[in-house]
């Protein structure tokens, strides 16, 4: 049968086109798009609900594997860590070390493993200041409000003393922040006011929307650094020097922190323990899971998106609908990330 030309070039075009189609079939046929297909897995979770988006977005990323998830037990920290050692749970995404070192069993490094960053430097804790003032009065320090300019600017009750939204009272910082203003000669320059937090904050960012100074204590992750944004809004500061509280002796080489945004100074001095936010996990589920552990290794997230779920938590939206919502817009704003990070599970599965 005679063919011309034309002919001859579609024909070709159909063959190639119908042997891309079978090496593309091959290819996902050769990577199992479900891995974890008939696996059940036991994850734990933090009680503090910062932590719950994390575990909510991990678990998705864990089905979208192929795997069974078991709704996550919430559990305190020493509590935890026990039961990943011992295999009752296989992970979770809430550890913070150095901060969580002490609270592990002694066969911990024998039977589960800090698996990868969720947020490295995450958990930080200190002091802000309104940009505005850090720049006119030149604060670099703590030490910078024992100046009578500085005490003015800060004092709203008429005290002599500059006012700082402190933590209220049997909360952990309220401790760090007493030793601060007594290690450093600060009683008679800073006033912690130390009502309910929230509403500290809450009037402290209706001073700040009036243009007036602010100085407070904050946390990350924490809705805070999303209404007050470091580098923009405010600035976070130094202590004068490191002088540890008797919990935090050991860990002064971890009381730095360089490369954080909004930082007065490319190296931090906080006051307080600059903690990483990593993933737990028992080490046999690692091994017999190598999708489940690829996948918690490239989990990673910024702490700006943590802080800005948060800050919606803050707001109202805390119930699980509302959780699996914010999952489902962060994997829809973050897609080549996630697609990256199942491709590498699912290649690890091979």
């Amino acid at each position: 049968m005679w063919v011309n030309s034309n002919q001859g070039e579609c024909m070709r075009r159909f063959l190639f086109a119908v042997l891309c189609i079978a090496v593309m079939a091959s290819s996902a046929m050769a990577m199992d798009m479900k891995p974890g297909k008939g696996v059940t897995l036991k994850p734990g979770r933090a009680t503090w609900n910062t932590g719950f988006f994390q575990e909510a977005l991990a678990r998705r990323g864990l089905e979208e594997l192929g795997y069974t998830v078991d709704k996550p037990k919430d559990l305190q920290n020493p509590i935890f860590y026990k039961s990943v050692a011992l295999g009752d749970v296989d992970y979770w995404v809430n550890g913070w070390f150095p901060m969580h070192d002490s609270q592990t069993p002694k066969d911990f490094d024998e039977k589960a493993e800090k698996v990868g960053y969720v947020v490295k430097a995450g958990g930080l804790q200190g002091y802000l200041v309104s940009k505005k003032e850090v720049e006119k009065f030149g604060i670099k320090s703590l030490d910078d409000f024992k100046r009578p300019e500085v005490k003015k600017a800060f004092d709203s009750n008429g005290d002599g003393k500059a006012d700082l939204t402190a933590c209220p009272p049997g909360w952990g910082c309220e401790k760090t922040i007493k030793h601060h203003l007594d290690a450093y000669d600060l009683r008679d320059h800073i006033n912690p006011v130390k009502a309910s937090y929230e509403a500290g904050m809450a009037a402290a960012l209706g001073e700040y929307k009036a243009g007036k100074p602010v100085f407070f204590y904050t946390w990350t992750p924490n809705w805070t650094v999303f209404k007050f944004q470091p580098g923009k809004d405010v600035m976070w500061i130094n202590v004068p020097k490191i002088i540890p509280t008797e919990d935090q002796k050991g860990s002064e080489d971890r009381m730095v922190a360089t490369g954080v945004t909004g930082a007065v100074t490319e190296t931090l001095s906080p006051g307080f323990v600059v903690a990483d936010i990593m993933v737990v996990a028992n080490k046999k589920f690692l091994a017999d899971n190598p999708a489940a552990a690829t996948f918690l290794k490239n989990f990673e997230l910024e702490l700006v998106d943590i802080a800005a779920q948060n800050t919606r938590m803050n707001e109202g939206e805390k119930s699980q609908k509302d959780i699996a919502k914010h999952v489902d817009e962060w994997i829809a704003a973050n897609q080549d990330t996630w697609q990256g990070w199942l491709e590498a599970a699912r290649k690890a599965a091979k």
